[in-house]
């Protein structure tokens, strides 16, 4: 297994190597962001020293980890895709507002599956089953993979050694803190020694990632604007990521334009104007250091990713 840590925005890669006498082939878990995919392919190739690649495994199908996956089709015709159930039918007709890349704003080319990543089933990645646990809370259908032996848990956004994803059904209105609580407490039974998260580095302090991941749940659940406003700045950061810079007008044109917006400041702030909210949620990335604001060429407010 090589963990590839991948910075924003992509997801991190697992490669599985095919093991002797292994007839499933080598794998990936989570293949990044679209912008990132030809990176993806080449760490993945060199991780993989000569074996082909023969699945993809994605814990859950948000952009940034399986945006790599129609690259690495094209480049192995022969790949197999798995998913985690609940999906399937959106991949199928690729329905672009249930697969949430047009509400987040987020690109993601098309690409094709093969089949499920049941819960309660088990996977064979390097000659070792791991097993396959509902994760729902960030996404209602995520996964996250458990191997019992050397108990190694390859927790996707479920877990980060500071925290977890935005919980995004919150967004659309739908009660997902308790999910979250549910299966914080899965991986607290599996009492997981080594943990491979969506992004950062490996960690072995679970309980530590626990307990903070439980205080800062308790404080969205006591507070969900809190929530609200964080899950706003990510979404808005993690666009001037992909551009890097972008004027202010244009910025605004985009925000109006990208639904999870319009509903975070329709639950949350509306007592704001939309330009005030905005100019709010860009005055909280300049002051956390995440952007800047400069005059462009014609004189126009231009915000630089930083």
């Amino acid at each position: 297994m090589t963990v590839l840590e991948r910075g924003w925005l992509s997801a991190n890669n697992i490669v599985f190597a095919a093991a002797s006498g292994d007839t499933q082939g080598s794998a990936v878990v989570d293949t990044g962001y679209v912008s990132h995919s030809a990176q993806t392919l080449d760490l993945i190739d060199s991780a993989l020293q000569g074996q082909p690649l023969a699945r993809i495994l994605n814990t859950h199908l948000h952009s940034d980890h399986c945006g790599g996956n129609a690259l690495l089709q094209q480049t192995y015709p022969e790949v197999q895709t798995f998913i985690a159930p609940g999906e399937a039918e959106h991949i199928r007709v690729w329905d672009e507002t249930k697969l949430s890349y047009a509400p987040t704003g987020q690109g993601c080319p098309r690409f094709a599956i093969t089949g499920l990543l049941q819960p309660g089933a088990s996977v064979c990645l390097s000659g070792r089953d791991w097993q396959i646990h509902a994760a729902p809370g960030h996404d209602p259908h995520s996964v996250i993979l458990f191997e019992p032996e050397s108990r190694t848990l390859i927790s996707a956004d479920a877990l980060w050694e500071n925290g977890f994803g935005v919980v995004f059904p919150e967004i659309e209105g739908i009660a997902a803190f308790d999910e979250v609580a549910a299966t914080l407490d899965v991986i607290e039974q599996l009492q997981p020694l080594t943990v491979v998260p969506g992004h950062g580095s490996v960690f072995t302090d679970a309980p530590a990632a626990l307990a903070i991941a439980r205080k800062r749940l308790a404080a969205f659940v006591q507070s969900p604007e809190r929530h609200a406003n964080y899950a706003a700045k990510v979404l808005l950061k993690y666009k001037l990521l992909e551009w890097q810079s972008i004027s202010l007008q244009d910025l605004s044109l985009w925000t109006h334009a990208t639904s999870y917006f319009g509903l975070l400041h329709q639950t949350y702030f509306g007592t704001q104007t939309w330009q005030q909210w905005l100019d709010s949620l860009i005055e909280g990335l300049i002051a956390s250091g995440a952007a800047k604001l400069q005059h462009g060429a014609a004189g126009a407010p231009v915000l630089l990713n930083q």
